[in-house]
């Protein structure tokens, strides 16, 4: 056990304390995936809502680990009784770290199979929320839901000993069916659009090919609400956990920080009750669409917009990279030109506002997101947060030369292997097959718009971006990125 932590009378009075006692909180959320997002952002979100001192001390969280890395985050979490910190990081300097004590209990579930299942099937708990990843809900480049793969089958042939959140979230209801204890709403946190919808068609496509009168009981009775989330929390090397530890005075083996900017957009459908969060500041609202729309086509689709070029121009980190003149007119006039008018804008949010918000989001050094990290898994990333703008912008005849530009960029990250300062670099790309490194490495460039995440666009119909974007690929070759990219910006 770790004394700074458990014992708050001996922190610094700068340590944002509890008020609750955590052995007085009682879980009524399961959630799978206690990663650093969660742990900044959800279990923040009721750590506050427990700190408000008007009770709710049945609305902890406990935590389900349904991979290797479970073992590892139950003995840190037990060694300081499940308590961790969170440092909040302010673009002009601010800085709050804070003790959190949401998270009640942690199951590692691969060492207790049977323990894991119990805690989900209790009729106590009436939310389970998931951070699973965009690439853990089992989808293929047409969204549809990979009954075929191997973890999948494995759950369907063994439903006693899962691998997956769809296994263990499913035996979990079968068992509440039988006992008639009743349903939990199943919350996704992750960053897919309409993610509850997403969330519903593949727990029922797994349920069908279990137990078809099962698939039916949750169809009928689970809730799924679509939310969005956003927040910057970066990976915690072991400089940054030291540097924290140093600053805070808290010898956390997990600490976890984030930029001080957080929101939370619910839709208000829980079949089994949930916590007032919104009294932590989370909005309940009947249609989340217009929200997620803007964080997906902004947020989401400018981390995309910015890595490559970025990345192969040398830069690392996302706070140096927007120093550069050149990338932040190309990255203004992506969010002005191409994504403004095409998104909804939803009536409380000022759209300039936000965008500005967005560049000192991008540019706050204390929260500065890793390149590499926002490269990995485009295959995944770019169909959500690149097509649909894309495909928009092609639809309406405007010109899409930042798209093809971008697209031209992600096809020499993948086949090139060096950046323009001759650094060579490992690509980490799981969606793409190798019938796409296929078309990938061939001499014609335009095979690239074939590869599978790409290939449900059709985007051959299209000469004119076709054109550019070969004209991109030729550019940067020759010129590097940053002389092609001040062509296209006319600088």
């Amino acid at each position: 056990m770790r004394e700074d932590i458990q014992e708050q009378n001996t922190l610094s009075p700068t340590i944002q304390k509890l008020n609750y006692t955590p052995g007085n909180i009682k879980a009524g959320i399961a959630h799978i995936g206690v990663g650093n997002f969660h742990r900044a952002h959800q279990a923040y979100y009721t750590h506050k809502l427990l700190n408000s001192g008007q009770g709710h001390e049945d609305w902890g969280i406990v935590g389900i680990g349904i991979t290797k890395s479970g073992a590892t985050m139950n003995a840190h979490l037990k060694d300081q009784d499940h308590l961790y910190s969170l440092t909040e990081y302010a673009a002009d300097g601010g800085i709050v770290t804070s003790l959190i004590g949401a998270i009640v209990d942690y199951i590692p579930a691969r060492a207790d199979v049977e323990k894991a299942m119990t805690q989900l099937a209790d009729p106590a708990i009436r939310i389970v929320s998931m951070t699973i990843t965009e690439g853990g809900y089992k989808l293929d480049q047409h969204g549809k839901f990979m009954a075929d793969d191997e973890d999948i089958v494995h759950d369907l042939q063994h439903p006693d000993s899962p691998r997956t959140a769809f296994g263990y979230i499913t035996a979990a209801l079968r068992r509440r069916r039988e006992s008639g204890t009743g349903p939990f709403t199943v919350l996704s946190c992750d960053n897919l659009q309409h993610n509850g919808d997403v969330t519903k068609y593949v727990f029922l496509s797994f349920a069908e090919k279990l137990d078809p009168e099962l698939a039916s009981w949750i169809g009928e009775n689970v809730s799924f609400p679509n939310s969005m989330v956003d927040r910057i929390t970066p990976a915690v090397s072991e400089e940054d956990k030291i540097r924290l530890n140093q600053d805070s005075g808290i010898e956390d083996a997990i600490p976890v920080y984030a930029e001080d900017f957080t929101q939370w957009v619910i839709e208000d459908n829980f079949c089994a009750g949930r916590p007032e969060w919104e009294l932590a500041g989370v909005n309940f609202v009947d249609d989340v669409s217009p929200y997620e729309l803007l964080k997906l086509r902004f947020l989401n689709a400018s981390h995309s917009m910015l890595a490559y070029p970025a990345f192969l121009a040398g830069y690392r980190n996302v706070d140096t990279a927007m120093k550069d003149p050149v990338l932040e007119a190309y990255l203004l006039g992506f969010m002005n030109d191409d994504v403004s008018p095409m998104v909804e804008v939803p009536v409380d949010v000022n759209l300039s506002l936000y965008k500005k918000q967005l560049f000192e989001r991008f540019a706050n050094p204390a929260v500065s997101d890793q390149l590499s990290r926002l490269c990995f898994h485009g295959g995944a990333k770019i169909p959500v947060f690149i097509l649909p703008t894309l495909l928009d912008i092609l639809q309406q005849k405007r010109s899409p030369k930042r798209i093809a530009f971008l697209f031209a960029a992600y096809a020499h990250y993948l086949k090139n292997g060096k950046d323009d300062n001759g650094e060579a670099y490992t690509v980490d790309a799981p969606k793409i097959t190798a019938a796409d490194w296929q078309l990938i490495s061939h001499d014609d460039v335009l095979r690239f718009l074939s590869i599978s995440p790409l290939a449900s666009a059709n985007l051959d119909r299209y000469p004119d971006f076709v054109k550019q974007y070969a004209g991109y690929r030729g550019a940067i070759a020759e010129n590097g990125i940053l002389k092609t990219l001040s062509a296209i910006n006319g600088l």
